[in-house]
């Protein structure tokens, strides 16, 4: 299996688009900075034109803003903003969750359940430290949207809002509980997709997406009041 299914860069546009993609979504590149043109086309050894391709790819899927008459910069994280994607999120997964259990062969729902045996096996999860999903493939959510076949879902959950809903995920991250709980809550949506059952898949999907909003709330809250 592919590590992920995410575009190959292809030209000197891709290659940065998928570099600053990456240093935005792990905080490399901070939430609120400026984007310098100059400094980024040194940083990447890269022109103006390339750049500014990467930099309007960037817009379309939300992770910089054009500030009237101040440029343009990396998007800040906000609790109104989690909470208008996170809305999104509920209504749009628990869809995909209802077409993956129609869809979905039973080869993949078999790769995804291994896909939940390895995330277990590899990482900190039973202990409550850590649990980590690699973008593409090896993101369950992701894998479960891909299941879905239906590809203007996909192109609007894996490409205009995946990384922006990836930035909250790694920069805001779990911890304790919450980590076994979301683990076993992804094991009772492959469960129920599995069983073909894709009412209670889109339920379990919704509630398991608001679980990780009011998870997230708190930290964003204190980083708001303390201006972090």
């Amino acid at each position: 299996m592919n590590a992920s299914r995410q575009n190959i860069p292809v030209t000197a546009a891709d290659r940065v688009l998928q570099e600053m993609q990456r240093a935005i979504v792990e905080g490399d590149i901070a939430p609120g900075s400026k984007i310098s043109e100059p400094e980024l086309a040194k940083r990447f050894d890269l022109s103006r034109a390339p750049l500014r391709e990467a930099l309007a790819r960037l817009e379309r899927c939300h992770l910089i803003e054009r500030i009237p008459n101040a440029g343009a910069r990396v998007v800040k994280l906000s609790t109104a903003g989690l909470l208008s994607l996170y809305q999104l999120r509920e209504e749009l997964e628990g869809l995909a969750c209802r077409l993956a259990a129609t869809q979905m062969t039973d080869a993949e729902i078999a790769e995804m359940q291994a896909l939940l045996d390895q995330h277990l096996s590899t990482q900190r999860v039973r202990e409550g430290e850590s649990y980590y999903q690699e973008a593409g493939d090896l993101d369950f959510h992701y894998r479960i949207i891909l299941g879905s076949k239906n590809p203007y879902l996909i192109n609007i959950l894996t490409d205009e809002l995946y990384h922006l809903m990836r930035m909250y995920r790694v920069q805001l991250g779990m911890n304790g509980p919450r980590v076994s709980r979301a683990f076993d809550e992804h094991k009772a949506i492959i469960n129920a997709i599995a069983n073909r059952d894709g009412e209670l898949a889109d339920l379990l999907m919704r509630r398991h997406v608001a679980a990780s909003r009011r998870n997230i709330e708190p930290t964003l809250l204190q980083r708001e009041q303390t201006g972090n």
